[in-house]
């Protein structure tokens, strides 16, 4: 546990010595600027789209970022003769960024919307979407070696991740997307201004968690590949 403390101690002071604080201070202000030429009642229908769009820089794109940093700098090669475990490296990385996600959401909401949601829903939907794309920037970036290699494969993938926000802004709905692991936490952040019925609560808080376990499995098998071995 020490050991882990200490890795996301080191993690926060990288993240704020290459800006990526500042660069989530700036993402706030943009959004808190167009939110507020956007009458309150039509940010309800907004709000769980501009959230979950708002993950894929801060957590998929940061934690790219992050990698590719400590893989430029050789860092990332010299822990595998530490004590620091896989499991640990990517824990930090993930707790980090999705904290770091959680007081962005809740300061945009915060101001542009106000108290009156449902914290529950809207904390653990933003908690889900947040480890669920920092696991999925992971496992892609970590086969890269540049950010040139990196740039055009991510945007296709951050356009399979993000798929069910297509839809949803083209009011349309089918069975097969909730097959889809973002359908669930878009879902379960709806349910920050809307009721929920039990079932779909239970789906929107289930099937992204098995989805996160699997995901945790493939980060620890990407480590090891494209890490350790390479």
């Amino acid at each position: 546990m020490t050991r882990l403390i200490s890795t996301m101690r080191w993690d926060m002071r990288l993240q704020w010595r290459n800006g990526f604080y500042y660069a989530a201070i700036a993402i706030v202000v943009m959004y808190l600027l167009i939110f507020s030429q956007i009458p309150k009642d039509n940010l309800t229908w907004l709000l769980p789209l501009m959230l979950i769009g708002n993950m894929i820089i801060g957590t998929f794109y940061f934690i790219g970022g992050l990698v590719l940093l400590e893989r430029g700098e050789g860092s990332l090669e010299a822990r595998v003769i530490t004590p620091l475990r896989p499991i640990e490296y990517i824990i930090s990385k993930v707790a980090t960024l999705s904290g770091l996600a959680l007081l962005e959401s809740g300061l945009i909401i915060i101001i542009s919307y106000g108290l009156d949601v449902n914290w529950l829903a809207l904390l653990a939907g933003v908690v889900e979407i947040a480890v669920f794309f920092c696991l999925v920037g992971f496992i892609i970036v970590v086969r890269y070696d540049s950010i040139n290699e990196y740039l055009l494969p991510s945007i296709l993938y951050t356009m399979l991740i993000c798929l069910p926000l297509v839809s949803y802004l083209a009011g349309w709905e089918h069975w097969l997307l909730y097959l889809h692991p973002t359908q669930a936490t878009l879902m379960l952040l709806k349910g920050a201004w809307q009721p929920l019925l039990w079932w779909k609560t239970a789906y929107a808080l289930i099937y992204p968690g098995l989805w996160i376990a699997w995901l945790i499995r493939l980060s620890l098998r990407a480590f090891h590949r494209f890490v350790i071995t390479k």
